[in-house]
């Protein structure tokens, strides 16, 4: 005898899978292992589908020789059919969709697929065999597949269950039915039961995920109870959710989840059911309802994903003091990497925990050479990389611990303090002010797929495989995340390597794609150098501290999310995860995603501007660049160190890689403008002024330079550098030579530039005199000057006429030839020596002035200067030279 059955929880995914497996198998008997839903009954009823579907008490097991499972592969779904698996000469065939497991069954045929329901891997398997279907088995095929796939908008869906649900409404199905079938009304039982669940909810915190159980009693369990969990997530909004249903001598489990840390499969097969990750049941016997409670509390703890554990939150590597250590350099240690606690460390391991109240006290008392080991604390707890944030809350605040080592194996892998649990309390408490409590951290892959050229997705996947090749960890970071969320074009990508050193990636990585490396060891940084002169950089994950304001930081290894606290301000502190399984993450520490909502540029922390000034200058390009407004308290900031007078101890070079970042800004007239009303003009010199003349001269320097790009000459123009001389045009002479010098302004061009400037004014005098009448003395006056200079006095003239010989000179004199050249002239008879030199000087002249126009008229004013004999004769000026 030849039987199709499905698990004892039978739903219209189960029935239509039924249906759809007897249409390979005319033969077969349909028998459901369990009860039927009401739904499912009034189905077959009002299709009158033409099968007949016998009891389990009416087939006789021993009799059974092939047995067609769909929708389940565990005999301990299977209710009275699990008696006959082992069964000698018993064939098994399975049509399935659900995860594997160790307990499943195997069968000499198997149809497993990762599909949104069971029904669409037999409707694939019907469609390649060419078998037909009538318009009502189209429809309970399709009802099957819409339920199990939420009308196909589950995350489970696939896109095999669009082509089946197409394929079914080409055979007739109709939606409309589908709809009604689906549509399920609750009975008065069911409302009270419902009302029962509403009552008895508990909510628990599991592994940093919350997780809903609710209870209730029912005299004769219906299968229809899975209705009340989709109402009670829809009245509710819950992630995961476990009903407990207590009927006769069971308790029945009902679960759904939308929460990928919680596999409601999973836990359910963990207590003899089964299921999908986000449905699933199971049904408890011999036990109590707080038994059954207790029993998936236990299941759902050993089973659960944790949201976050130790090795998520820790900050790492920690900042441990030998016990041996005097106090004394313990507060210099403390102040230095700005902490509060540290874990003492005798032998490699760790003793005890010291905190910074206790060390200044030691201090106070005289106790300065005192050891660390002598005061620090030796009854603390400590956890595991792995250790769940249930259990470290309760180290923390429940035993008032304020720093917690984290360790991996003996060895201290990182400590987790109070900030570090209240920052986690305030991404979760962000959470689920937006609803989605326990949801999966924010990933960008679809964000980036959209934004960035397909060139950039497979550089920053292939950084991903090779950090993980290597046992890294690889994240792109600042600018670039923020702008991708901006949605603004940026390619300047930065890669950060945690767990790993950076230069080792960059030399596995160029290996991989044949690129040039330059390292940079003191900072453990290297620059990959594409083929095409495109450029990435690489950093080590690091912490750095300033030994004196404005000085260059001094570097030590560090975690990413330290790596992120010295970054200037909050909005450039996130980053994208880009190793293979968390490819896409986005990680935001410290609340960049709320600053860029609200458009606000905030430092990090209150001595960000003493350590590094130039972020003065970056807060009022970015403020500017971004329209975003910079944050009251980060104002303050900015004024109280300008008052400090840092920017005499910042090195010029640094200072002139800000002041080239914002001339190259599209908004560099208001970020100066800015500048200025911050009081940090005057501190790059004293004589940099700005009003409303000089802010119409540099907007017309903008526009010069951008009449001048549109030339298309052969000329190379660094706009920065025309900028600059347009910033500093109130400076004197040797003002401007004075802050060159403090700026290190360094290359041949630019120090000529720089230096041309009093040449260029003064020919710019001249010109407003109205002295120059030809041409080829305008040519003779601005010839010698660099082009950076011509484009400032273009900007800076104030007379039509002037305009107009700056600009006859830039576009068509500068670019002036004769026809004839040396070779030309000997073919004429002029010998080579000065005679030639003068005659090609004369010719240059004539061309300027307009007074030759032809190679023709050049040759014959060759010839003129010729004798017969050779040499030289008068000229057209009426000199006489032999």
């Amino acid at each position: 005898m030849e039987v199709i059955t499905a698990h004892t929880n039978a739903d219209f995914d189960t029935l239509a899978s039924m249906i759809a497996a007897k249409k390979l198998y005319p033969k077969a008997r349909l028998v459901f292992s369990g009860s039927l839903e009401r739904g499912l009954k009034e189905a077959i009823n009002r299709l009158k589908l033409p099968y007949k579907f016998d009891r389990i008490r009416d087939i006789k097991l021993d009799e059974v020789d092939r047995l067609i499972l769909v929708d389940v592969r565990q005999a301990g779904r299977l209710g009275p059919f699990d008696k006959i698996i082992g069964k000698p000469g018993l064939d098994i065939r399975i049509y399935d969709h659900h995860p594997s497991t160790p307990e499943d069954l195997h069968g000499s045929v198997e149809e497993i697929r990762p599909y949104g329901s069971s029904t669409t891997v037999l409707t694939h398997v019907l469609k390649d065999k060419g078998i037909k279907l009538s318009p009502e088995e189209a429809t309970i095929l399709m009802a099957g597949i819409y339920e199990d796939t939420g009308s196909l908008t589950f995350p489970t869906t696939t896109e095999k269950d669009f082509e089946a649900a197409s394929f079914l409404l080409k055979s007739g199905g109709d939606l409309t039915i589908v709809s009604e079938l689906l549509k399920k009304e609750l009975t008065p039982e069911e409302v009270n039961l419902l009302n029962e669940f509403l009552k008895s909810e508990t909510a628990y915190t599991i592994g940093g995920v919350e997780i809903i159980i609710a209870e209730g009693y029912l005299e004769k369990y219906a299968g229809d109870i899975s209705i009340l969990a989709h109402k009670m997530r829809d009245i509710e909004g819950m992630g995961s959710l476990f009903l407990l249903v207590d009927s006769e001598d069971r308790v029945h489990l009902i679960s759904r989840s939308k929460n990928p840390a919680v596999d409601a499969g999973r836990i359910a097969r963990a207590l003899g059911g089964g299921g999908h990750p986000t449905a699933a049941s199971a049904t408890l016997k011999g036990v109590t309802l707080i038994e059954a409670k207790e029993k998936l509390l236990d299941a759902i703890r050993k089973n659960i994903v944790p949201k976050k554990t130790a090795e998520d939150i820790m900050s790492f590597p920690a900042i441990i003091i030998p016990a041996e250590t005097p106090l004394r350099d313990v507060v210099e240690l403390m102040r230095r990497y700005n902490i509060n606690a540290a874990p003492v460390v005798r032998d490699s391991s760790v003793a005890g925990v010291i905190t910074r109240q206790v060390v200044d006290k030691a201090v106070y008392h005289g106790l300065g050479g005192a050891a660390a080991g002598d005061y620090m604390t030796t009854e603390f707890g400590s956890v595991t990389t792995d250790t769940s944030l249930d259990e470290i809350r309760e180290k923390v605040i429940g035993h008032g611990q304020r720093l917690l080592p984290v360790l991996k194996g003996k060895k201290i892998a990182g400590v987790i303090t109070r900030t570090d649990l209240l920052k986690l309390l305030q991404e979760e408490l962000r959470e689920t002010s937006r609803g989605a409590p326990g949801q999966r951290a924010k990933n960008l892959s679809k964000l980036m797929k959209e934004e960035l050229p397909a060139w950039v997705m497979d550089l920053l996947k292939d950084a991903g495989a090779v950090a993980e090749e290597l046992g890294f960890k690889a994240y792109a970071v600042g600018g670039f995340v923020r702008d991708l969320l901006l949605r603004r074009e940026n390619l300047d990508i930065d890669i950060v390597i945690e767990g790993g050193d950076g230069i080792v990636f960059a030399g596995e990585f160029a290996k991989k794609r044949s690129l040039r490396v330059r390292p940079h060891h003191r900072f453990r940084t290297a620059v990959l150098i594409f083929p095409d002169g495109f450029k990435v950089d690489v950093a080590t994950a690091r912490l750095e501290y300033y030994e004196k304001p404005a000085a260059l930081p001094t570097v030590e290894r560090s975690s990413l999310k330290l790596d992120l606290y010295r970054r200037d301000f909050i909005i450039n502190t996130l980053a994208v995860a880009l190793n293979p399984k968390r490819f896409g993450e986005l990680i935001d520490f410290f609340g960049a995603q709320k600053d860029i909502k609200e458009k606000t540029i905030r430092v990090l922390h209150n001595l960000s501007f003493v350590e590094d000034p130039t972020r003065g200058l970056r807060a009022a390009r970015f403020a500017e660049k971004f329209d975003f407004k910079i944050s009251k308290h980060t104002l303050n900031l900015i004024k109280n160190f300008v008052k400090l007078d840092i920017f005499r101890q910042l090195s010029g070079a640094r200072l002139l890689d800000e002041l080239k970042n914002i001339l190259g800004e599209d908004t560099a007239v208001k970020s100066i403008k800015r500048l200025h009303e911050l009081g940090l003009l005057k501190l790059i010199h004293k004589s940099i002024t700005w009003d409303l003349g000089r802010e119409l001269f540099f907007e017309r320097t903008k526009e010069v330079l951008a009449w001048h790009r549109l030339l298309y000459t052969k000329d190379t123009v660094e706009d920065w550098l025309v900028l600059f001389l347009s910033l500093t045009d109130p400076l004197t002479e040797e003002e401007l030579k004075e802050l060159s010098k403090r700026l290190t302004i360094s290359g041949r061009k630019r120090v000529t530039v720089i230096e041309a400037r009093a040449e260029g004014l003064k020919a710019l005098g001249r010109l407003s005199s109205g002295l120059v009448k030809k041409n080829s003395d305008l040519y003779g006056l601005l010839e010698p000057l660099p082009i950076e200079i011509i484009l400032y006095l273009l900007a800076r003239a104030e007379k039509e006429t002037v305009k107009k010989a700056l600009s006859a000179y830039t576009t068509k004199l500068k670019f002036t030839e004769t026809s004839l050249k040396g070779r030309d002239l000997k073919k004429l008879g002029v010998p080579e020596g000065p005679v030639m030199g003068e005659i090609l000087r004369q010719l240059f002249k004539k061309r300027l002035d307009g007074e030759i126009k032809s190679r023709e008229e050049e040759e014959e004013f060759v010839r003129g200067f010729i004798k017969p004999n050779g040499r030289k004769t008068r000229g057209r000026e009426g000199k006489k030279e032999g």
